[in-house]
C-alpha cells in the first residue's frame, strides 16, 4: 500500500517538476532570444558562395582603405529630355552629398544618348560592413535628391538595393510570426473542436519558438552559424509547423489512451511508448536532411541546416516533454466538450479515410499507375519555369532601388550601369588593367583603392546588367585575369546560380542517403523505405511542376529563385517522410500484432489518415505563409512546400503509398523477419479513433 501511494505521488510529482524545469530554462535564456534579432546579416557575402570569385571580392573590400565601400547611383529623369533646370538641380544636389559625406571619388554625371536622364555614381566608405550606418547614408542620400514638377529621382545600385532588401528582412520578423500563430491558431480551432485544446499546443510552440531564437543566437556566437532573415523565418516556420504536427500526433495517441485507461499519467505514458518512435523518427529525418545543407557551398543555405535543426529539435522536445506534462496537469477537461472518458467508445462515424482505403484495397495497381501517371504529367510543367531571377525581379513591389534599375536599362541600352570590380594584386595592378580594356564586351574601366596588397578596378560592361552579353564579358575577364577576383552585383547573381547547380549535385544524394538510413533502421526493412523515398522524390518534382505552371502565367514572376530546387527538395523530401513514418510505422505495429497486410495497412489509412491529413493542412499552412510576404524567392519556396505538403497528405500518403503496400504485401517489409512471417486469418479489425 506504501508502495503504491509513493507510485501515485511520483506519477503527480512528474509533470509538475517537468513544467518547473521548463520555466527555469526559459527564463535563464529570455536574455539572448530577443537577441538574434541584433546578429541577423542581410549582406551579399551573407548570402553568397563561401568559395566564388564575388564573395573574395566583398571581403578584401572590407580590407581597403576605408573598408567596404557602399555603391549608389543616383539617376535622374524626364520623359520629354531633362532641362537646364533639371541639370543645374541634378548637379546642385549631388554637390550637397559630396560636401557632407567622404566619396570615394568626384561624382561626375552621366548623360544618356536620348537626353531623358543623367546618373551620377557615388560611393561611399563612410558606413563599412556596418549596415545600420549603410542605411543612414542610404537614408541620407535619398532625402536630398528629390525631384519634382516632372522630374523624377530615385537612388539605386547595390547599396541602395541591399537597403531595401534588409528594410524587407527586418519586416519578416513580426508579421511572419503573427500570421504563422494566427494560421495555426485557426486550424487547431478547427480540428479539436475545442475552445480549450488549441490554445496548449499552440502556448507550447510559441515558447518553443522562443527557445529556438536563444539556441540559435548561441550558435552565432559560439560558432559562427549565420543568421539571416531568410533563415531566421524558416526556422518560425518549422518551430511551429513541425511542433504542431507533433502535438497533433501525440494528442490523436493520448485521447485513444484515455478511453483505455483510467489515469492521464498513464495515458500519457502509454501514448508516448506508441508515438514517440515515430515522432523521434521523423524528427530524425527532418533534422539528417536539413544538416545535410551544411555541405552546401551557398553561405545562406549552409547557415539554414543549423537553424532549421534547432528549430525541429527545440520543437520535439516541447512538444515530448511540456505539452505531456500540461496535459496530465489539465486532466480529461482540456477536452471539452469532447471528453475522451476512461471505458467509453469513441462515435463511429463514416471515414473519408476508409473509403479511400476501400478503393485503394480494391484496385491497388489500377490506383498506383493512375497516381504515378498523373505525379508525372505534373512534373513536366518543370519545364516551364522561367529563368533565373534578376535583382529588380525580386521584390513583389518594387522598391526605390528596383525603380532606378528599370529606368537604367531604358535610358541606357547601350551600356551597362552597375560596375563590374576587379581586385587584383596590387603589384600587377597596370597590367590587370590594360587587360581588362582590351577585352571584348568592357566599356571602360579604372583604378581605385590599393591596400593590403590588393588594388580594386572599377569595369564598366557595353551591356546591360545581367544581360547574356554582360555574363559573357564576366566569364571572359575572370578567364583572363588570372590571381585575380571578378566580382560585383551581376557577378554575384552568376556565382548564385553556378553555386546552386553545383549544391543540388552533391546535397541531394546526401539527403536521400540519410533518409533512407534512418527509414531502414526504423522500420528493418529495405523495401518500404525505398517506397517512401520514391513517393517524396515524386511530390517533389510534381509541386516544382505546378510551379511552373503558375509562377510566370499566374503570379507574373519573371524569374525563378535559384536555389529553389535545392531548397524545395530537401524540405519536401525531409518534411515528406514525416508522414510516410506515421503511415508506415502504424502499419508495422499493425503488422507485429497480427494483422495480415491488406488489413493492417487499411487499418494504418484509417487509425493515421485523419492524424496526418490535419498535420498535412497545418503544416503547409504555415509555409503558405510565406506566399504572403514580399520577396519573389520566399514565395516561390513557399508555395512549392505548400503544394507538396498537400500532395504528400492526400494523393501520395493515402492513395500512392497505401496501394502499393496493399499489392505488395509482406514484401514491403523484405528482408525484414516480418516478411517471411506467415499471413494470419483476417482478424476483426479495431474501430478507429476520431480526430
Amino acid at each position: 500500500m506504501g508502495a503504491a501511494k509513493m507510485s501515485a505521488r511520483r506519477r503527480r510529482a512528474v509533470p509538475w517538476l517537468v513544467l518547473g524545469l521548463w520555466i527555469v530554462v526559459l527564463a535563464a535564456v529570455s536574455p539572448f532570444a530577443s537577441k538574434l534579432a541584433d546578429v541577423q546579416r542581410d549582406r551579399a557575402v551573407d548570402y553568397l558562395p563561401a568559395s566564388a570569385d564575388s564573395t573574395q571580392v566583398a571581403k578584401i573590400q572590407e580590407r581597403l582603405p576605408g573598408g567596404e565601400a557602399t555603391e549608389m547611383v543616383v539617376v535622374y529623369h524626364r520623359d520629354g529630355g531633362l532641362t537646364a533646370a533639371d541639370k543645374a538641380t541634378a548637379a546642385g544636389q549631388i554637390g550637397r552629398i559630396a560636401d557632407a559625406h567622404t566619396l570615394t571619388a568626384e561624382p561626375r554625371g552621366i548623360p544618356s544618348a536620348d537626353g531623358t536622364t543623367v546618373m551620377y555614381p557615388i560611393a561611399s566608405t563612410e558606413p563599412g560592413t556596418d549596415e545600420k550606418a549603410r542605411d543612414q547614408l542610404v537614408d541620407d542620400v535619398r532625402a536630398v535628391a528629390r525631384g519634382g514638377h516632372g522630374l523624377g529621382v530615385d537612388v539605386g545600385g547595390e547599396g541602395a538595393l541591399a537597403t531595401d532588401a534588409g528594410e524587407v528582412y527586418d519586416s519578416l520578423g513580426g508579421p511572419l510570426l503573427y500570421t504563422t500563430v494566427a494560421v495555426v491558431a485557426l486550424l487547431l480551432i478547427v480540428i479539436y473542436r475545442s475552445p480549450l485544446l488549441w490554445l496548449v499546443p499552440l502556448g507550447v510552440a510559441g515558447l518553443s519558438e522562443f527557445l529556438a531564437r536563444a539556441v540559435a543566437y548561441g550558435l552565432n556566437q559560439g560558432f559562427g552559424t549565420s543568421v539571416t532573415g531568410q533563415s531566421g523565418g524558416i526556422m518560425t516556420i518549422l518551430v511551429f509547423g513541425a511542433g504542431t504536427d507533433y502535438a497533433l500526433l501525440l494528442v490523436s495517441r493520448y485521447r485513444e489512451e484515455l478511453r483505455r485507461t483510467e489515469r492521464p499519467y498513464d495515458a500519457m505514458a502509454a501514448a508516448l511508448k506508441g508515438c514517440g518512435p515515430a515522432v523521434l523518427a521523423s524528427s530524425g529525418t527532418v533534422a539528417a536532411g536539413l544538416l545535410c545543407l551544411l555541405a552546401a557551398d551557398l553561405n545562406s543555405s549552409r547557415g539554414m541546416g543549423p537553424l532549421g535543426t534547432v528549430g525541429v529539435l527545440v520543437a520535439l522536445a516541447a512538444m515530448m516533454t511540456l505539452l505531456p506534462a500540461v496535459l496530465v496537469l489539465l486532466g480529461r477537461r482540456v477536452f471539452w466538450p469532447l471528453v475522451p472518458h476512461y471505458g467509453s467508445t469513441p462515435k463511429v462515424r463514416r471515414s473519408l479515410f476508409a473509403a479511400m482505403g476501400s478503393s485503394a484495397g480494391r484496385r491497388p495497381l489500377t490506383v498506383l499507375a493512375g497516381g504515378a501517371v498523373l505525379l508525372g504529367a505534373l512534373a513536366l510543367g518543370v519545364l516551364n519555369l522561367p529563368g533565373s531571377l534578376k535583382q529588380e525581379d525580386s521584390f513583389t513591389t518594387k522598391p526605390d532601388a528596383v525603380a532606378a534599375m528599370g529606368t537604367l536599362a531604358e535610358a541606357y541600352p547601350e551600356r551597362g550601369t552597375q560596375p563590374v570590380t576587379v581586385i587584383t594584386p596590387a603589384d600587377r595592378a597596370d597590367t590587370t588593367l590594360a587587360t581588362i580594356r582590351g577585352t571584348q564586351g568592357v566599356d571602360s574601366a579604372r583604378k581605385g583603392r590599393t591596400g593590403d596588397g590588393w588594388t580594386e578596378i572599377s569595369v564598366t560592361a557595353e551591356d546591360a546588367p545581367e544581360s547574356a552579353g554582360e555574363t559573357a564579358t564576366i566569364k571572359a575577364l575572370r578567364d583572363r585575369l588570372d590571381g585575380s577576383y571578378v566580382g560585383g552585383p551581376s557577378a554575384e547573381q552568376l556565382d548564385l546560380k553556378d553555386t546552386n547547380a553545383r549544391d543540388r549535385m552533391i546535397v541531394v544524394p546526401i539527403v536521400l542517403v540519410s533518409v533512407l538510413l534512418i527509414l531502414i533502421a526504423l522500420l528493418r526493412s529495405l523495401v518500404a523505405p525505398l517506397l517512401l523515398v520514391a513517393a517524396v522524390v515524386a511530390v517533389w518534382a510534381a509541386a516544382l511542376g505546378i510551379g511552373g505552371l503558375v509562377f510566370g502565367p499566374v503570379f507574373g514572376f519573371e524569374g525563378t529563385d535559384p536555389g529553389l530546387g535545392l531548397l524545395s527538395f530537401v524540405f519536401l523530401v525531409a518534411l515528406g517522410v514525416d508522414y510516410g513514418i506515421f503511415l508506415m510505422h502504424r502499419m508495422r505495429e499493425e503488422s507485429l500484432a497480427g494483422a495480415e497486410p491488406v488489413t493492417a495497412a487499411l487499418t494504418a489509412l484509417r487509425t493515421t489518415g485523419g492524424v496526418i491529413a490535419s498535420a498535412g493542412l497545418v503544416l503547409a499552412a504555415t509555409f503558405a505563409v510565406l506566399t504572403n510576404m514580399p520577396l519573389v524567392q520566399l514565395v516561390e519556396l513557399g508555395f512549392v512546400i505548400a503544394v507538396g505538403v498537400l500532395l504528400d497528405t492526400f494523393l501520395v500518403r493515402t492513395y500512392l503509398v497505401t496501394s502499393a503496400a496493399v499489392a505488395l504485401r509482406r514484401t514491403v517489409w523484405w528482408p525484414g523477419a516480418l516478411s517471411r512471417a506467415p499471413e494470419p486469418p483476417v482478424p476483426t479489425e479495431r474501430q478507429p479513433e476520431p480526430v
